[in-house]
């Protein structure tokens, strides 16, 4: 029965997230906000159980297919491109909001060590990849900050927890700078050594199975795979599984079929909307727990208000004031930074972005018990990641008053119409080349006249019979093949965007998936 009953809870618990979330979307609400707010609301229902973060939960299930999802639809040409932006802004922002916030809340909150205080700041230094989609999906990004926002989201969580690893040492026992910096190598370069060797070995799996049942199964627990890996060695997960995502998801062309493709990405969609609105309902279910600790705690809500006030400020500042030191770092560095730098008024867009998230709240429950005011930091979180939420709200009148410019769809559009014509003529090339004889006359015509299927099939045309299907079928397969060659070939030479060339990888593993389809039901 107790089974019955959780199942009857998860079920809600799903149809809930579902629901608000379809529903926000129609209104033009912003969905996480809305998930809080109903979390919050349901929390105190009577007969709702009560519901408690497990940071272990969160860190080991919900994490890592999160980070995953994201990072198969990141563009690692991007994050290659971006590199030292990122590194500033996911290892040394991270890094400044610890210090920074640290003090701060160690100034005003004196009964509290300094070492709880960096614990603390470590907590709340790093955007959340689950919020950061969240709010930027609401609004029209330029490419720059997307990419910008992206990658620091998905590689800033490891230089968190570490810290926060650091800290909580310190508050359980004595510091060893040496064995800190130590166990910040291993996290690192273990998680880097650890998601490349999970990346060849699924990649190596997956090139061997043409069942894409089989492909995508195996996409399913790769993550796990890679985070638990890591994990043991001591290294970190959240990185492993996103250099393994990072990989697969660039490699995937010449890995998967295009059917395998094809289902990946619509199962990782799916999982990907299930468990980020989760999250946040998530969080609101949490709330009243918080709040219990939080008033057990002992603060005035004076000193409340005073101390919430500070940190907010403080995150918001040393987020903003680190913006302008990068700019000015590529602005008047060396001139390989020059040719690479933003605009100043990119920094306050990235700074209204800075949304905190689930990583953040089940951080702080990972505070041991010897840590003064344990309670009310962990409501103080709480407090970050929902106002934190409420900031990014505005980042669409933000872009707006800074007059970014939005994404340029039509030129975009051409891109991809030029890289596609490249692609067949590709393709056109191998049928001219072709000997007479090697095809049946009417299916190289076929191919000639039309590169691309783009959604027509064979059957009902008798002017095709069955051998001729065939023919044309197979020759229909290598000038695929031959445009996918180059238009990964116009990637490694950077030539277009990494949006274009997913648009014509999808349209090219769509044709092929009909064709195969074709033949099937030839074949039946």
């Amino acid at each position: 029965m107790d089974v019955e009953v959780t199942l009857g809870w998860v079920v809600a618990f799903l149809v809930v997230t579902v629901a608000v979330s379809a529903a926000a979307r129609r209104v033009g609400w912003s969905a996480p906000l809305a998930l809080v707010v109903i979390g919050v609301a349901v929390s105190y229902v009577p007969g709702v159980p009560r519901v408690d973060v497990e940071p272990d939960f969160v860190l080991s299930v919900l994490l890592p297919p999160l980070l995953f999802a994201a990072a198969l639809q990141t563009s690692l040409s991007d994050v290659r491109a971006r590199r030292e932006s990122l590194l500033l802004l996911s290892v040394g922002l991270v890094a400044f909001t610890t210090l920074v916030v640290g003090v701060v809340t160690w100034a005003v909150v004196p009964t509290l060590t300094l070492a709880a205080a960096f614990a603390f700041g470590a907590v709340v230094a790093p955007t959340d990849a689950v919020a950061v989609t969240a709010v930027t999906r609401r609004a029209p990004l330029p490419r720059l900050l997307a990419s910008i926002l992206d990658g620091e989201s998905l590689l800033n969580d490891a230089t968190a927890l570490v810290a926060l690893n650091t800290a909580v040492v310190a508050i359980v026992a004595t510091f060893d700078p040496v064995r800190a910096a130590g166990e910040f190598v291993l996290a690192v370069v273990g998680g880097i050594g650890v998601g490349l060797l999970v990346a060849f070995v699924m990649g190596a799996v997956r090139r061997r199975l043409s069942a894409a049942v089989l492909d995508t199964s195996l996409s399913l627990v790769t993550p796990y795979v890679a985070f638990l890996l890591a994990h043991g060695i001591g290294a970190s997960g959240p990185l492993a599984v996103v250099v393994t995502g990072l990989f697969l998801g660039y490699r995937a062309p010449v890995l998967q079929s295009a059917e395998a493709r094809l289902a990946e990405s619509l199962n990782w969609r799916t999982v990907q909307f299930l468990l980020e609105n989760a999250v946040f309902l998530l969080i609101g279910l949490s709330l009243p727990a918080i709040l219990r600790g939080a008033l057990s705690s002992g603060f005035g809500l004076g000193r409340a208000l005073l101390v919430i006030g500070v940190v907010l400020v403080t995150l918001v500042a040393a987020r903003l004031g680190w913006s302008f030191a990068v700019t000015a770092v590529y602005r008047w560095g060396p001139a390989r930074l020059r040719r690479r730098s933003w605009q100043w008024r990119l920094n306050v867009p990235v700074t209204v972005a800075g949304v905190r998230g689930v990583v953040t709240l089940a951080a702080v429950f990972l505070l041991p018990e010897e840590t003064p005011h344990r309670a009310f930091l962990q409501f103080l979180a709480f407090v970050v990641v929902v106002a934190t939420l409420l900031l990014g709200l505005s980042l669409p009148w933000v872009i707006r008053r800074t007059a970014l410019p939005p994404p340029n769809l039509d030129q975009e559009r051409m891109e991809t119409q030029l890289l596609l014509a490249e692609a067949r003529a590709e393709s056109l090339r191998l049928v001219d080349e072709l000997d007479d004889g090697d095809y049946d006359g009417r299916a190289v015509e076929r191919v000639r006249i039309d590169a691309a299927l783009l959604g027509e099939t064979l059957v009902g045309d008798d002017g095709l019979r069955a051998g001729r299907a065939a023919s044309y079928a197979e020759l229909r397969m290598r000038t695929i093949a031959e445009e996918r060659r180059a238009v990964l070939r116009a990637r490694r030479e950077g030539r277009y965007a990494e949006t274009s060339v997913r648009a014509v990888l999808t349209v090219l593993d769509i044709e092929e998936a009909a064709v195969r389809a074709t033949l099937a039901g030839d074949a039946d």
